[in-house]
């Protein structure tokens, strides 16, 4: 799996086309409830590749609509690695950087097509 990771600081946060932008105000106010959740620390960038996609796939055949994938504030590895193969899952709906009671700019909140 190849993929270049762009710089940026800026918050996490992915909005499929043709969805309004209400959703990824409404995942970050917590209209769904975070039903399970993932921790990348530790990972490299194709562990944590690797690790997303399984857990995404667990998530989606257990009707999962809501996930938390915490990935630390370190170097950023992990959270450029997600900017990058989260919008790749044609399953994951949008994607914001966790308000602070749910790990703030160290965890994203993912909404899954239902």
């Amino acid at each position: 799996m190849a993929w270049s990771l762009p710089e940026s600081g800026e918050p996490l946060k992915f909005l499929r086309p043709g969805h309004s932008p209400d959703l990824l105000k409404k995942l970050r106010r917590g209209q769904w409830r975070v039903q399970d959740e993932l921790d990348l620390h530790g990972f490299n960038r194709l562990e944590a590749a690797r690790a997303v996609a399984d857990f995404l796939n667990d998530a989606l055949s257990q009707e999962i609509r809501c996930v938390r994938i915490v990935h630390g504030k370190g170097l950023g590895v992990l959270r450029e690695t997600l900017r990058a193969v989260l919008p790749a899952h044609a399953e994951v709906l949008g994607f914001v950087e966790a308000p602070p009671a749910q790990g703030g700019a160290g965890a994203v909140l993912v909404l899954l097509r239902s």
